[in-house]
């Protein structure tokens, strides 16, 4: 070990510091407690694991079932189950949580920084996932599993033809995984965009951050679809209000709308992580930075606007219109034009550099050439006439897993192999993980192009068994072979990983040379991550300063120590990355995982049909949250006031722009996401389903509509009011202030809900009072919301937690106002006055 890597007495005293802050609890109590993201993303990824050889159990059994034909391993209905719950695993419990993992456990190291700015909101995610994934797990346990396709087609998946309660596991169950999942993607793009190193402006951040943040505003958009459709189809269920049922004035097509809104864009969710590892990875291997960052990044951006517009190429065989077919065939071509552009990147930085091709290095070759092949059939299946040709036959199968597998299984196993040894501090084997790629990447094809043959020969997918006259036996035999063959490679690396532990050899520090700022570190590193900040002047740190890692050890650079008592984070601007403010985090707590298990209550009384204990779990669930909330600004467990206060940079909670602020705002992008699904759902219904009943007359008040905005309205500009004058520093009347925009927002509550109980609505009936329900109760909940926090503002205001020297959380609440009386002015438009204007009304 050379003299600069030894710690120095200043900085193991420095460690010692920073570890009385920043280190997790031991005990029963800490394991459920700790919040930092480096335990949580290795939580993540581990019981992503779990979920991962689940669901390649259930593949095998597919497997199994069709190598011979006239097979009787199962039943049809327990073949209908585990292929649904197989999908299902993978999509919803391997493959979003695995890559939420790895980022969540990367990007403050990538970054410089020392955690994620909310890192409760963190703990709450993976207890939310794990808690949701052992429900809809469990359904396969208890013989209740669903079985109508992991993409849950209506009307297969309504009552009438699925009774049982395997589509409410489904339904609910996903519901529950993806909360984890939003609260993931606000979290990494809060972070991203305001806890960057100093110096790291946009234009030097690593490719990884930039897929990161990618992937996180398209869950941010792209979830929400989903989970309407989701509660739209329990309400049918559990309560018959007819949204999918035609004869109501529903339409089935609309949940294939709803579910491909999100489907889509979830394959790029998945693909642009694995390819921000592809990206990292081969500039480390190939000796010299990447060719064209700027058109890397600009294919990011692209494919993340494009793959929004692409969902109806599921739906080709529907009988949507021919304009509206040409439109999405198109829009599926083009978004192979940034794909092609990060493909050609890749190659032209090989080429120009001096390849190792180290075990990692394996994996991504492999991703290279799976990916192209499975964006040349996506190519096939843009084109509408070969589309309908194919559809529903294992051609899609087996391009969906080329896509998927290939695009993100095979990067993901190459950044498995890379940085386990800033995880573990050992090296891993190159026999065993050799050994296990080929047996992979030879038992995935032999599996997969194989079941293209299959579907050209006209198998349809989800089938359990065949006629040997069909001519499919032999190759439904090779596919399973190769599947054996792939599973036995998978073991193997799974070998190599649980091995290396104890017997790899020690890892130098950064072993692959690489650039970036996470390889500066201790391996494995500290709680804290970083003794000091650094500041970063150039897109590869490493490379431009090999020492950075002895210099941040021992606390040379931004903010060293916390001999204060505070987690600190440094808070820039999003686009240089200037300091603005110093973001203090709240500490370990029991509150996420209490506030999870509530909502897992409400989950299973749901199931259960026990409504009663459903409406009990969410009030604990709204109860915790607030208290959560609660430890904010000048609490005595946050910051409290005192004289000694940094001034440059000040504390976050000290200015009008901290954290809470964005974070805020990037969760009301995905409630509007729910809220333009839901006007989506409107008006498809309103001018699509043949039997949608428009009544004679608006059973909603005008009256007393307009009197509820007025009062939303009122309340909303006097709290901006408020607002602008606690930045000038005036706080006088300020209790009173926020009590009376409290009392109007009761108001405008009060009016909406007399608004609702006069309008004698028919929920299940017809699916415009159905539809008028959920507007109105989304209005009321939030409106509910809007008029707490104003209350515990005032609350708070008048103990002292809120004012001129803490300006920070009106200015949250604000956001929230300012978003209620959009929506609420827009579904006023929509349900009320509109069907006036239209002659639907008098």
């Amino acid at each position: 070990m050379s003299e600069t890597m030894r710690p120095t007495p200043e900085a193991e005293r420095l460690h010692r510091e920073m570890e009385a802050v920043w280190g997790n609890p031991r005990g029963l109590r800490g394991i459920f407690s700790v919040v930092n993201h480096s335990t949580l993303g290795l939580r993540f990824m581990a019981t992503g694991l779990v979920f991962f050889l689940l669901g390649g159990v259930l593949a095998m059994l597919v497997r199994t079932q069709l190598a011979l034909p006239d097979q009787a391993f199962m039943s049809p209905e327990i073949y209908a189950q585990v292929t649904t719950m197989h999908g299902t695993v993978m999509m919803f419990l391997f493959a979003i949580p695995m890559l939420e993992g790895l980022a969540i456990y990367l990007i403050p190291k990538m970054i410089g920084t020392r955690d994620l700015v909310c890192p409760r909101l963190t703990a709450f995610g993976y207890w939310c996932y794990l808690f949701g994934g052992i429900i809809l797990f469990s359904s396969l346990l208890l013989e209740m599993a669903p079985d109508s396709g992991w993409f849950m087609y209506t009307p297969l998946s309504s009552s009438e033809f699925a009774p049982g309660p395997g589509s409410d596991f489904w339904l609910l169950g996903i519901t529950f995984v993806e909360i984890s999942a939003l609260a993931a993607g606000v979290e990494l793009t809060v972070s991203i965009l305001r806890t960057r190193a100093p110096g790291m402006a946009l234009h030097r951040m690593p490719l990884f951050a930039w897929y990161i943040l990618a992937m996180a505003l398209m869950i941010v958009v792209g979830f929400p679809p989903l989970i309407l459709g989701s509660v739209l189809l329990e309400l049918e269920r559990a309560a018959g209000m007819p949204f999918f049922t035609v004869a109501g004035g529903g339409d089935p097509i609309l949940w294939q709308h709803l579910f491909w809104l999100f489907g889509h864009p979830e394959v790029y969710i998945i693909f642009l992580p694995a390819a921000g590892i592809v990206s990292t990875l081969i500039p480390v291997f190939a000796g010299r930075p990447i060719v064209g960052y700027g058109w890397v990044v600009a294919a990011i951006v692209i494919t993340g606007f494009i793959s929004f517009g692409l969902w109806v190429h599921h739906m080709f065989t529907v009988g949507i219109p021919q304009l509206a077919q040409a439109f999405f065939s198109a829009a599926s071509m083009l978004v192979a034009v940034p794909t092609a552009i990060q493909v050609f990147v890749w190659l032209a930085t090989l080429w120009l550099g001096r390849p190792r091709m180290s075990l990692p290095m394996l994996w991504i070759t492999g991703f290279l050439v799976i990916f192209v092949c499975g964006g040349l059939t996506g190519v096939m299946l843009a084109l509408v006439p070969f589309n309908w040709q194919v559809h529903d036959t294992h051609f899609v199968v087996a391009h969906m897993h080329y896509v998927l597998v290939g695009g993100m299984f095979f990067p993901l196993l190459a950044g498995a192999y890379y940085w386990l040894p800033l995880v573990t501090g050992r090296m891993p084997s190159e026999r065993l993980g050799r050994l296990g790629f080929w047996l992979t990447f030879l038992g995935f094809n032999l599996t997969f192009l194989i079941m293209h043959w299959t579907g050209l020969l006209g198998m349809p997918r989800r089938v359990y068994t065949y006629d040997s006259a069909m001519g499919w036996d032999l190759y439904n035999l090779i596919s399973s072979i190769g599947g054996f063959m792939m599973a036995a490679g998978v073991a193997a690396v799974l070998l190599d990983l649980v091995l290396h532990g104890r017997f790899g050899r020690s890892a130098p520090r950064n072993p692959w040379g690489a650039d970036t700022l996470e390889w500066s570190l201790a391996m494995p590193p500290a709680s804290y991550n970083f003794a000091s900040l650094p500041r970063v002047e150039s897109r590869h740190p490493l490379w431009e300063t090999p020492t950075l890692g002895d210099a941040i050890a021992r606390g040379e650079g931004v903010r060293p120590g916390a001999a204060h008592g505070r987690r600190e984070l440094l808070g820039g601007e999003a686009l240089t990355g200037r300091v603005r403010e110093l973001i203090h985090l709240p500490g370990n707590s029991l509150l996420p995982l209490y506030a999870a298990l509530c909502l897992a209550v409400v989950c299973v009384s749901l199931l259960t049909r026990l409504y009663p204990l459903s409406l009990l779990g969410l009030a604990g669930a709204g109860v915790l949250l607030l208290r959560w909330s609660w430890e904010n600004g000048g609490h005595r467990l946050a910051v409290p006031l005192g004289p000694d206060e940094p001034e440059d940079p000040p504390l976050h909670s000290r200015t009008a722009d901290g954290p809470g602020r964005w974070t805020m705002g990037v969760a009301l992008l995905a409630d509007g996401a729910f809220f333009l699904s839901l006007l989506f759902g409107w008006f498809y219904l309103w001018t699509v389903s043949p039997e949608w009943q428009m009544p004679a007359r608006s059973p909603l008040s005008l009256p007393l509509l307009l009197a509820s905005g007025a009062a939303l309205t009122l309340g909303t500009l006097w709290l901006e009011r408020r607002v602008a004058a606690l930045k000038r520093g005036r706080e006088a009347g300020l209790v009173l202030a926020l009590g009376g925009i409290a009392a109007l927002g009761g108001l405008h509550v009060a009016l909406l809900l007399v608004a609702l109980m006069n309008a004698g609505l028919a929920p299940t009936a017809t699916a415009h009072d159905a539809t008028l329900l959920v507007g109105l109760a989304y209005l009321l909940g939030h409106g509910g919301l809007a008029a707490l926090l104003a209350a515990l503002q005032a609350w708070r205001a008048g103990l002292g937690l809120v004012g001129a020297r803490l300006p920070f959380e009106p200015g949250v609440v604000a956001l929230l106002w300012r978003y209620q009386l959009g929506v609420y002015w827009i579904l006023a438009a929509a349900m009320a006055l509109l069907p006036r204007l239209t002659g639907a009304g008098p």
